[in-house]
């Protein structure tokens, strides 16, 4: 018995040494192992009589139940320095001052989208929407657009694999096709239809891109249709934006003829600033025109009656000229070091 009690003793000093759990097996084992001290006086039991044997079991069993404990208890203790050290280690300093958050910011395309719809909203357009993946009817057709036309070309258009008849619209010219459908069915019990006034923004997709041409870039187009509405009425209108838009009355603005299949006539605007590192350079900024009696037509509205004027713009390209900037690329290579600086 004294023998057992001094090999409990020694496992339990054993296993106070070790530092780590690979030091603590190590130490049962020499105890508790297939070799260990303990192990091998159970196996002498058999060479016992009888009743020596079950009073050298008992005390082998009970010194196994002390040597047992004894291992669990520093188990737990190693658990709970390791606990420790890890809380230790992770701890946060609550005294130290907060890690400041990066302030983001809208795209400065999204701003240019933002402040056009906002200077048109002040005369009474409205935002009007469709979707981005159009019909053929909606994107061409519908807009006076003849069958040969190079905009129907596969290099030029991205259409949808194994529909002919289905694209990502090249311009937003087909939500003013909705709108006044849209418009029509919504005031068809009244003798007179009240004017349409809307702004058609949102992204285009053409098979383009080099310095000031994307794949995707974005437009904003205007409609605006009446009983007495003129070629008169789209100059003051184009004319008053753009003098907002750049927050400048030091600009010329000029419409010079041109040809669209949805319109007639039809103009092209062109822009000049009197100051600044663009003065005297003329720059084209928009096309608009009349719109094509056939386009009425097709939105559901008498021609003979009604009239009205379109516009498209790109409000990327005034984005460049707002903030100087001279490839369209950098707004949508998504470098925050450029972005940044619109915040």
């Amino acid at each position: 018995m004294e023998q057992l009690d001094q090999l409990v003793q020694q496992a339990a000093a054993d296993f106070a040494a070790a530092t780590d759990s690979t030091q603590l097996e190590q130490a049962k084992a020499r105890y508790l192992g297939k070799a260990g001290s303990l192990t091998e006086r159970l196996k002498s039991l058999g060479r016992l009589e009888p009743e020596a044997r079950r009073e050298a079991g008992g005390a082998i069993n009970a010194a196994k139940a002390a040597i047992e404990a004894e291992l669990e208890a520093r188990r737990e203790a190693l658990r709970e320095a390791a606990l420790l050290a890890q809380l230790a280690s992770e701890a946060l300093d609550v005294t130290l001052p907060g890690r400041g958050s990066t302030q983001g910011g809208l795209h400065p395309v999204s701003r240019t989208l933002e402040r056009v719809e906002q200077l048109f909203a002040s005369i009474g357009f409205v935002v009007a929407d469709g979707p981005e993946i159009e019909t053929d009817w909606h994107n061409f057709t519908a807009l006076n657009t003849p069958e040969n036309h190079p905009a129907r070309s596969m290099h030029d258009t991205f259409y949808l694999e194994g529909h002919e008849d289905v694209l990502l619209r090249t311009h937003t010219s087909p939500v003013q096709v909705r709108a006044m459908q849209a418009h029509v069915e919504r005031h068809k019990h009244l003798e007179a239809m009240p004017d349409i006034r809307v702004i058609a923004p949102g992204r285009v997709f053409r098979v383009d891109s080099d310095a000031t041409h994307s794949p995707m870039f974005h437009q904003v187009e205007g409609l605006w249709v009446g009983e007495k509405v003129s070629f008169a009425d789209l100059k003051g209108v184009v004319a008053d934006f753009l003098r907002r838009f750049f927050e400048t009355d030091d600009l010329q603005v000029r419409f010079r003829p041109s040809f669209f299949p949805f319109t007639e006539p039809s103009a092209e605007i062109d822009v000049a600033f009197m100051s600044g590192a663009l003065e005297g350079r003329w720059l084209e900024i928009a096309g608009c025109g009349v719109v094509h009696p056939n386009v009425l037509r097709s939105g559901g509205i008498d021609p003979e009656r009604y009239t009205g004027f379109a516009f498209g713009m790109g409000p990327d390209r005034l984005t460049m000229l707002r903030y100087g900037v001279n490839d369209l690329r950098l707004f949508f290579e998504g470098d925050l070091r450029f972005l940044s600086q619109f915040r």
